[in-house]
């Protein structure tokens, strides 16, 4: 048994070197810091059992079906996730607000890269799991807690860093207000193939924005702009 567990950890740990080597540097990831990161985070602990063999593909990764309510929810493929974290510019001191963790999995690289993390969840299931393997981690700098996502955490705040784990369709004013001075927001804006990782950033207090990069990546529920009808 115990020689089947140690073969097992060490092609987990060869997969995250070939994620990182395959999918990250290709795509113009330079951060040390980020690469680093999550060259260390085991991402085969935030997947369902079931998924495990497929934690380091270069895809999104399935956490729980669609329902009448939400959209189904995914890991973020690894390339974008690790591109927004690099357009944040992130430094040691930064307090950072993750909307929409999911599992846990941007929260764990975070931890490795800044002061201290809140990770609002808005799905009770999926932030219970967030906190039970972070714990079994030993990850102590992040929060987990559980709200709409479109509200943001304000009571945290106000953030140096808001990266927001999943694309969505518009940017809610309030979410952006919980930036500091100098604050920076990363997101994907648009679904399906049309979407674009922005940077907003607070300065003066006013918010300017910029287009970084095209992707494509699953959505988060709450996001999605008023429907109009034409009479």
């Amino acid at each position: 048994m115990g020689a089947r567990k140690t073969g097992k950890m060490e092609n987990f740990a060869d997969a995250r070197k070939r994620m990182v080597d395959s999918q990250l540097r290709t795509e113009n990831v330079t951060d040390h810091a980020v690469l680093a990161a999550m060259g260390d985070v085991p991402r085969e602990a935030f997947v369902p059992a079931h998924q495990r063999p497929l934690a380091y593909l270069d895809r999104d990764i399935r956490l729980k079906e669609a329902t009448d309510a939400a959209p189904a929810r995914y890991l973020m493929q690894a390339a974008p996730l690790a591109r927004l974290m690099q357009l944040a510019e992130l430094a040691p001191t930064d307090r950072v607000l993750i909307v929409g963790c999911g599992t846990g999995y941007s929260a764990a690289v975070l931890a490795r890269l800044v002061h201290s993390v809140v990770a609002l969840e808005a799905d009770p299931a999926l932030s219970a799991q967030a906190q039970r393997t972070l714990s079994e981690l030993g990850i102590a700098t992040v929060d987990v807690v559980v709200g709409p996502l479109d509200g943001g955490y304000p009571s945290g705040g106000p953030y140096d860093v808001i990266l927001v784990d999943g694309a969505v369709e518009t940017m809610p004013s309030g979410l952006l207000d919980q930036l500091q001075e100098g604050g920076r927001l990363v997101a994907v804006v648009g679904y399906g193939r049309t979407g674009t990782a922005t940077l907003f950033a607070m300065s003066d207090h006013k918010i300017g924005s910029r287009p970084a990069f095209d992707a494509s990546v699953p959505p988060l529920p709450g996001f999605r702009k008023p429907e109009v009808f034409v009479f």
